[in-house]
């Protein structure tokens, strides 16, 4: 990881951080726990690697996911899919804080880390690869931590539809590329 990518990382672990201990100090009241959950789906695009490889990255998923994913570049300006981009994205009344932690498209692994101030901490893991030359294999890990208890039932959907991406995602991504075609 370089220079760059190691501090993003690491601020953004600091403000994961003082976000917990505030939660921590109400959850002392609390008796429920902070609610982690972890989900994995995978998928296989009927494309070569070099084609949908790149797709994974914050920039490039514009062209596939349409009106559903429009990040906010921080850096690097302009926006490009690097590892160390930090990005915001906005669904209803929250507002997300990314950070492009691995873009390796040579080793297959895209990694984020996003966090909803005082609601929730998302790490999205992705690996990919090719079994053959005609066709990608995506496998897809989230893992999502409440930072207070009251947002337990916010992570536990969150979940509840990462485990159903696995056709949206292959379904908007086979769309664009034979858009493409």
């Amino acid at each position: 990881m370089n220079t760059q990518a190691l501090f993003i990382s690491a601020t953004l672990l600091l403000t994961i951080g003082v976000g917990m201990t505030h939660s921590m100090h109400r959850h002392e009241s609390s008796a429920e726990p902070m609610l982690h959950v972890r989900t994995e789906f995978e998928f296989t695009v009927h494309a070569p690697y070099k084609t949908v490889a790149p797709l994974f990255g914050a920039e490039a998923e514009r062209v596939w996911a349409s009106d559903r994913w429009n990040p906010l570049f921080l850096h690097p300006q302009p926006a490009r899919d690097i590892e160390g981009a930090v990005f915001q994205v906005s669904r209803g009344q929250h507002q997300a804080t990314w950070v492009n932690t691995a873009f390796d498209l040579n080793l297959g692994h895209v990694q984020y880390v996003y966090v909803i101030p005082d609601v929730m901490a998302t790490l999205i893991d992705i690996h990919i690869t090719q079994p053959n030359a005609e066709n990608t294999k995506v496998n897809v890990a989230y893992e999502r931590t409440a930072l207070n208890s009251a947002a337990n039932n916010h992570v536990r959907e969150s979940g509840e539809d990462d485990r159903n991406s696995s056709k949206t995602w292959g379904d908007d991504i086979a769309k664009y590329l034979a858009k493409r075609q």
